[in-house]
């Protein structure tokens, strides 16, 4: 569940707009690599994104576990992903902030992208947008420099997470954020020796500063990344498929299983923080048509469920109750109190 609340966005026209693009990919894109959104809802003063659980937990715990995956494990995760950005950018879609903290597994150990906060909209061909947002590590040159960029930043960043996962860290990191930056923007990149040909090739086309000589920069867009010698094994209708058997079964009991998240966060009793304030009218027609349910969840509901027979002796009985539950408003609480939940479902299927 993700809960913001409503007048910290709205001072800011950025967070607005990042907002309700969130929530407007979340529902529009859908993919078996993309998070899915299941309710979108609104209160006076706060904003509820409900999405689906991924019990496998982040890759970059994974990761951490490691320290650093073997080509052919990076392979498998890099081509989902893959997979998820494609089918983004194919949308009009710029992600702009893969890290591994975005990339949760599900059950199985396939890969879902999370968090689409950073997302920009509506980017055909080679249009440009000039928003300066990402995770430093991972961000590429063009948005530092606010020249302007296009779908290429996420073929940068996968470069980055790519090396991260083959070398235990980003390819530029410094003491602090202005030598990062600096190190991105001049830096030599350093490639260890162990690494296989075919791997520091690809990681040197993708960490291209110059954009149009970059890997996946033209308009075949992920194309020629997965045409790469790198992936030469692959299958990509098995990867489209999910049909290859992830390298990390997630440890889990049920799909409701939280034993793969940090116990700081899990541990902790959810409480939704009070909100003594809502929004004007006006005010709050910016997020006019927050709302929406997944049509999944719509289908669940309509599904025909079988009803238990009922005597007719036990629906008068169960009419009395009823009755008398409804004497009094103030006494209907304590009334229902007595009716099982099977039972008020029992007499509501009769009634009908």
């Amino acid at each position: 569940m993700k809960v913001l609340k409503k007048a910290t966005i709205v001072r800011n026209q950025k967070d607005t707009a990042h907002t309700k693009a969130e929530r407007n990919i979340l529902e529009a894109v859908k993919s078996p690599f993309i998070v899915d959104l299941m309710y979108a809802f609104q209160t006076g003063g706060k904003l509820y994104l409900i999405l689906e659980y991924l019990s496998g937990g982040e890759l970059f715990m994974y990761l951490e576990r490691e320290g650093i995956f073997m080509e052919d494990t990076a392979c498998f995760y890099l081509s989902e992903i893959i997979c998820a950005l494609a089918h983004l950018h194919r949308g009009g879609i710029i992600y702009r902030d893969l890290k591994p903290e975005n990339i949760l597994l599900d059950s199985k150990g396939h890969v879902k992208l999370t968090d689409f906060g950073l997302c920009k909209e509506s980017i055909e061909g080679d249009a440009m947008t000039h928003t300066f947002c990402g995770t430093i590590e991972y961000m590429a040159p063009e948005i530092l420099m606010r020249t302007g960029h296009g779908k290429a930043v996420d073929w940068w960043s996968l470069g980055a997470l790519m090396y991260d996962m083959l070398t235990g860290g980003p390819p530029f990191t410094a003491e602090n954020r202005k030598k990062t930056i600096d190190k991105i923007l001049k830096g030599k990149l350093s490639l260890p020796p162990y690494l296989s040909i075919e791997a520091r090739d690809l990681i040197k086309k993708l960490l291209k500063r110059h954009v149009q000589s970059r890997l996946g920069a033209g308009p075949e867009d992920a194309e020629p990344i997965k045409s790469h010698p790198f992936f030469r094994n692959l299958i990509w209708d098995a990867v489209q498929a999910r049909s290859l058997e992830p390298p990390f079964k997630p440890n889990i009991v049920s799909d409701e299983d939280a034993s793969l998240f940090d116990t700081r966060f899990t541990k902790m009793t959810p409480v939704d923080s009070p909100c003594d304030y809502s929004l004007s009218r006006s005010a709050n027609l910016v997020f006019e048509g927050f709302t929406y349910v997944a049509p999944s969840v719509l289908n669940e509901l309509h599904k025909p469920k079988l009803v238990k027979a009922i005597s007719p002796r036990k629906v008068r009985l169960l009419s009395d109750e009823f009755s008398k539950a409804s004497e009094t408003e103030a006494e209907y609480p304590e009334a229902m109190d007595v009716i099982s939940a099977e039972q008020k479902y029992a007499f509501i299927s009769v009634i009908l």
